[in-house]
C-alpha cells in the first residue's frame, strides 16, 4: 500500500484499472477519497456521504461499503499543509509553491492511487496569482471530460413550463479552450510582444492597449471527448450525440471541434452511428434500433433550443467555455444549480462535485440545499456500477421533496412551507430510503 504523509489510508480495497477491458475493477468495499471542500462544503459533503452510506447498506444488506479517505484542498489544505504561514506569507511566495499548499501533490496523487474521489466546492484563494483550484485538479489529474446530467425532478420549482422535457448529459471538454489559461493582461511585456508579433508577421492588427487571450482546441482533446460522449450514448441507450459549437465564427477551432467529430463517429462508430442527414433520408426519422444519431448546433441556436425544443436532445458534447454556458442555462430550467451535479472524468479517473459554488456568507448555518452534492454521489455510485444505490437515492430525493421537506432555496420558491436544515433535509432521505 503506498504510503502518505498527512492522508490516512482506511481498511477496505483499492479500485483497480484493466487496461485491457478498458474499465475499472471495484471491489464491494473500495476506499473513496473525498474532499470535504470550502463554504458550504463541509455540511453538503457530510449530508452525502451519510446518505450515499445509508443507501448502500440498505440496496446492498451490508455485503457493500465505502471506506471513506479524506484529503485535502482548498483551506483546510492551507492548515495541514501551510501551518503557520500567514496571508502576507503567501502573497510573497511563486505562485506554484501556494498551488501546492491548496493542492497538494499528496492529494493528486490519492485521488491518482484510489481512482476514484469526491469532492465539495472550492474557493480559489486571492493570494498566489494562480487560476481556479477546481481547473488545477481537472488539467494535472487530466479529467478532460466534465459530464453534467441535467433532468428535472418531481416538485421542483422551474422557470419553465414543462421542465420535464429536459433530460439531456452534457460532456464538456475540460482541458483546453480558453480555461487553458493562457493569456497575459493589457501593458504586459508578453502581450506587447505578441500584439508585435502578430502584425509583422501576419499582417494582424491589435488594438495596443489589449488583454491577449489564446484559445487551443486540439483534435486530440476533441476526439476523446467525443468519443466519450458516443460510448456513454451507447451504453445507457441514448438516442443522439450533438456537437455544439460556434463553428461559423471560429472556423478553425469550434468549428474544427465539428469537424473532428464528424470523423472520429465516422472512424471509429461507422457501424452504429447515423447522420442526421440519413436519418431522414433513409429512416423517415425513426432512430433504427441499436442506433444514434450524430448532428451538430451553433452554440447561440442551441441555447434557444434548451428552451424550445429540449426533448430532441440527449447528449451534446461541447467545447469547453459552450460547455460551461449551456450546463447552467440548462440546470437553470430543472430549478437551478443548488440541485446540478457533475463528474469530471478521465480515462479512468473521475472526481465527482457539485456545479454550485462555496456559497461562502451560508457557512456553517446548516441551511443549504444539499442536492447537487447528493446527485453528484449518485454519479459516482453509477461509475462504480452500483446503480441500484443511486436509483434509490433519487427516489428518495423525490419522495422527500414531494412530501415538502425542502430546505429555504426551494421553500422560498413553493411559498408557504417551512423550510428544514440540512442535515434534516439528509435525515428525511434517508428515512425515505
Amino acid at each position: 500500500m503506498v504510503e502518505f504523509k498527512h492522508v490516512t489510508v482506511p481498511e477496505g480495497e483499492k479500485i483497480e484499472i484493466d487496461q485491457q477491458a478498458g474499465k475499472i475493477v471495484v471491489p464491494d468495499n473500495p476506499i473513496i477519497p473525498y474532499i470535504r471542500g470550502d463554504g458550504i462544503g463541509p455540511e453538503v459533503t457530510a449530508a452525502a456521504r451519510q446518505i450515499i452510506d445509508a443507501a448502500v447498506a440498505k440496496v446492498y444488506g451490508g455485503r457493500r461499503s465505502i471506506s471513506w479517505m479524506e484529503v485535502y484542498a482548498g483551506e483546510v489544505a492551507r492548515e495541514v499543509y501551510g501551518e503557520g504561514l500567514s496571508d502576507e506569507d503567501l502573497q510573497s511566495m511563486d505562485a506554484e509553491k501556494v498551488r501546492g499548499i491548496y493542492l497538494p501533490k499528496e492529494t493528486l496523487e490519492a485521488i491518482k492511487h484510489f481512482v476514484v474521489a469526491i469532492k465539495g466546492p472550492l474557493t480559489t484563494p486571492v493570494a498566489g496569482g494562480f487560476r481556479s483550484l477546481n481547473v488545477g485538479l481537472r488539467q494535472m489529474l487530466d479529467l478532460y471530460a466534465n459530464v453534467r446530467p441535467i433532468f428535472y425532478i418531481k416538485g421542483v420549482p422551474s422557470p419553465v413550463r414543462h421542465p420535464e422535457k429536459m433530460n439531456m448529459v452534457l460532456f464538456r471538454e475540460n482541458t483546453e479552450d480558453v480555461y487553458a489559461g493562457i493569456e497575459w493582461p493589457r501593458g504586459s511585456e508578453e502581450a506587447r510582444k505578441l500584439i508585435h508579433y502578430l502584425q509583422e508577421e501576419f499582417g494582424v492588427k491589435i488594438r495596443e492597449d489589449s488583454g491577449i487571450g489564446i484559445k487551443p482546441i486540439s483534435e486530440f482533446g476533441t476526439k476523446r471527448l467525443v468519443r466519450k460522449a458516443i460510448l456513454y450514448a451507447l451504453e445507457k441507450g441514448r438516442k443522439s450525440v450533438t456537437l455544439v459549437h460556434k463553428g461559423n465564427i471560429m472556423k478553425y477551432t469550434e468549428g474544427a471541434f465539428r469537424d473532428w467529430g464528424y470523423e472520429l463517429t465516422r472512424e471509429e462508430f461507422g457501424d452504429v452511428i447515423i447522420t442526421e442527414a440519413e436519418l431522414w433520408e433513409k429512416y423517415n426519422g425513426e432512430v433504427p434500433d441499436g442506433k444514434i444519431v450524430i448532428k451538430d448546433r451553433i452554440a447561440d441556436n442551441m441555447l434557444q433550443q434548451l428552451l424550445t425544443r429540449p426533448n430532441e436532445y440527449d447528449v451534446l458534447a461541447l467545447p469547453n467555455l459552450n460547455g460551461d454556458y449551456l450546463s447552467d442555462a440548462a440546470a437553470a430550467q430543472v430549478g437551478g444549480l443548488g440541485i446540478a451535479p457533475g463528474g469530471n472524468i478521465g480515462d479512468f479517473i473521475a472526481v465527482f462535485e457539485p456545479i454550485h459554488g462555496t456559497a461562502p456568507k451560508y457557512t456553517g448555518q446548516n441551511k443549504v440545499n444539499p442536492t447537487a452534492e447528493i446527485l453528484s454521489g449518485c454519479m459516482m455510485l453509477e461509475y462504480l456500477g452500483w446503480d441500484e444505490a443511486s436509483t434509490a437515492i433519487k427516489n428518495a430525493i423525490e419522495k422527500t421533496i414531494a412530501q415538502k421537506v425542502v430546505t429555504y432555496d426551494l421553500a422560498r420558491q413553493l411559498g408557504g412551507i417551512d423550510p428544514v436544515s440540512t442535515s434534516e433535509y439528509a435525515a428525511a432521505i434517508i428515512k425515505n430510503l
